[in-house]
């Protein structure tokens, strides 16, 4: 079997989602990753080799709907013989394609493909799809379904996460995206020729857990509370709730595209691989916790046949607060290798862009500190989690 590597990986800024008025929302998704198409072809991807085009999209309506991928491609002006596609799973989406990709080129079925995500929440807002499991009663009952708020809830209290450290680790999210360096991997979001976003937007290098201290929980309160109990039994839950804005994922649009090929495409492309995807997973667990992150870690770094001891950089989605405090709890991961350049409570989660968007900052990071190994793991809702171990080549 052939071996899936990393050849370039761009993305766009993150901005913050503002209904009809965020920094990108004149920018159709379609568009956005269609400019990561055309930067790749100025940087390194001639368009006729890809075999594929893979789009993770968390909310697949509205502008998202009707095939984005091909529509992205066409914008760009990309031949029409190269074909594109979407995945969604939800938060997982972008992680998704850049697995799909690999596997079907470690599995020798294509030698080039372009994978990652777009979400554009200023234009198409989370859950506008209506989702059955969420808009239907009989099968919210059924199912035990609950606000992703409810279950980041659950999981700090399930496993004695406070308020006051949850707000911490925010206030240090913000601390190390406010000071991240900008990196090559990085495209500035334009409307025509005018730069409409050069870096990402959110961090506040002036956050304070005093500050933070003072905000109200989000889902105290939430009705979706009295499911829980029906679910899980004996389930603790905090009196007025632990999570708040800050130390919640900011809504953003964003996208990312990485270049996956076999060996064969360091011909094709002119340039060497810059990393090996050598370990996947995409697992689940008993909704409605975000433990998934946890067991998908675990079963992508047994496939890469490393330890956590081999990693140098982790990069987990802050898909609120509990996430990475979590699993460097769970997995004794050193804090300073763990989300170096901070997350998407500082700097936004836009769905199915963040997969790539975390490669990106992987690689980027496992460069600064001569670095091999990378983990990138993000939780869902539902119970879903992926994961994935890329090795550095140097």
């Amino acid at each position: 079997m052939a071996e899936a590597y990393i050849y370039d990986a761009v993305r766009l800024p993150r901005a913050r989602a503002r209904r009809g008025g965020g920094t990108l929302a004149e920018v159709p998704p379609y568009e956005l990753f269609g400019q990561l198409l055309t930067a790749l072809e100025n940087r390194s991807c001639p368009p006729e080799s890809v075999d594929d085009i893979i789009v993770g999209v968390g909310t697949v309506t509205g502008e998202h709907g009707g095939d984005i991928a091909r529509a992205a491609e066409l914008w760009a002006g990309w031949p029409d013989s190269v074909p594109g596609g979407v995945v969604s799973r939800l938060c997982c989406s972008g992680l998704d394609a850049v697995e799909s990709a690999a596997a079907q080129v470690a599995a020798g079925y294509a030698d080039v493909i372009v994978a990652g995500g777009v979400e554009s929440m200023s234009r198409v807002p989370m859950l506008s799809d209506r989702p059955g499991i969420a808009v239907d009663a009989d099968l919210g009952e059924r199912t035990g379904f609950v606000t992703i708020g409810v279950s980041a809830d659950l999981t700090a209290a399930a496993h004695g996460i406070t308020r006051p450290e949850l707000d911490a680790y925010a206030v240090r999210s913000h601390e190390r995206a406010a000071a991240a360096a900008v990196s090559e991997s990085m495209v500035p979001a334009r409307k025509g020729e005018t730069v409409l976003l050069a870096t990402d937007e959110g961090a506040r290098p002036d956050a304070s857990r005093a500050a933070f201290a003072e905000l109200p929980p989000l889902f105290g309160d939430d009705p979706t509370w009295e499911r829980v109990a029906r679910r899980l039994p004996g389930s603790p839950r905090p009196a007025d709730g632990l999570h708040t804005l800050a130390t919640a994922p900011q809504l953003a649009d964003g996208a990312a595209a990485i270049v996956i090929g076999n060996r064969r495409a360091a011909r094709t492309l002119g340039r060497a691989p810059v990393a090996q995807i050598v370990g996947t997973a995409q697992t689940a667990v008993r909704s409605p916790l975000l433990t998934a992150p946890i067991a998908a870690a675990r079963t992508a770094l047994q496939r890469a046949g490393i330890s956590v001891a081999d990693l140098d950089v982790v990069e987990v989605n802050e898909s609120f607060a509990v996430t990475p405090l979590l699993l460097m709890r769970e997995l004794d991961l050193d804090p300073d290798r763990v989300n170096p350049s901070g997350g998407a409570v500082a700097v936004g989660h836009p769905l199915g862009a963040t997969g790539g968007i975390l490669i990106t900052q992987a690689l980027d990071a496992l460069t600064r500190s001569d670095g091999e190994y990378a983990l990138i793991t993000i939780p869902a809702a539902l119970g879903l989690g992926a994961a994935l171990v890329l090795r550095r080549l140097t």
